[in-house]
């Protein structure tokens, strides 16, 4: 695997307007080619604290020093969109749709400390609806191992069909008012800016009534519920199900399981399942 080393995080804005113009080249179609073999990695990465608490802020964390799971997520997105947006990707980057994501954490990590990540992807693989791949990220302090991370995305090739019926979600334990504003406040925190988020034109020209909120937003802030309650060294999963209309109201509902936490989000339907697994 070829591995390139990176003086600065890629720019969102360019990379953004590189996907849509390589998807309108290939009119939106995926290509028959493998994924690149490639690992960007980014040293020296520090923490800008006000960032920091600014992504706190909007997805529910209390301020501190201490990174959530779902931190380095934000730190390693560039990059991934760097990979994912490459010519040579056979699956084009506007219109992928986030299927689950994991957290594996391996300590805690502070604001203090300077970070190193490598982010690849793999694992193209077929998918009911069409084609999904694995984009990796590890993040490490001097050497450590102290974060990984797993995102699916998929790519639509075949009509989604009729709807699974969907099992009873448990009763909530707490309901969240979602405003309009967490599209925008979280694609500026987190580079993000798919116009699905935080345009009501956009959303509709994907078939969204209104915007939605970002999957990573909704597993953030289920963590941030379960606060002081998670170890140190955890793995956090989630299903992204529906997706959450902006504005709205969520049920949140969280129960003790013998390895740890199972969570979950729904209003009409279900938007989010995850577990919280210790070491």
């Amino acid at each position: 695997m070829e591995t390139r080393q990176l003086d600065a995080p890629p720019r969102l804005g360019g990379l953004y307007r590189a996907a849509v113009l390589s998807t309108l080249r290939r009119r939106g179609g995926s290509s028959t080619a493998g994924v690149p073999e490639v690992e960007l990695v980014l040293p020296g990465v520090t923490i800008d604290r006000a960032h920091l608490a600014a992504y706190d802020r909007v997805c529910g964390f209390r301020l501190g020093d201490r990174l959530p799971a779902t931190y380095p997520h934000v730190l390693a997105f560039p990059l991934a969109m760097a990979l994912l947006g490459r010519p040579d990707f056979p699956l084009p980057l506007v219109g992928l749709v986030h299927l689950a994501n994991r957290s594996e954490r391996y300590r805690p990590v502070t604001a203090d400390e300077t970070l190193e990540l490598r982010v690849r992807a793999g694992n193209l693989r077929p998918h009911e609806r069409g084609r999904q791949v694995d984009v990796l990220a590890v993040a490490s302090v001097a050497g450590e191992t102290v974060w990984r991370g797993r995102s699916t995305y998929l790519h639509r090739e075949t009509p989604s069909g009729a709807h699974r019926a969907a099992s009873e979600p448990p009763a909530p334990t707490a309901v969240w008012p979602v405003e309009r504003r967490v599209g925008p406040d979280y694609a500026a925190v987190s580079g993000d800016r798919n116009p699905i988020h935080t345009s009501r034109l956009g959303a509709r020209l994907f078939g969204f009534p209104r915007p939605i909120a970002h999957g990573m937003w909704s597993k953030a802030r289920c963590l941030a519920a379960l606060e002081g309650r998670l170890p140190d060294t955890c793995t956090v999963d989630v299903a992204f199900k529906a997706p959450i209309l902006l504005p709205g109201r969520i049920g949140f509902a969280a129960h003790r399981t013998a390895q740890g936490w199972e969570f979950s989000l729904a209003g009409r339907r279900p938007h989010l399942a995850g577990e919280v697994t210790g070491p």
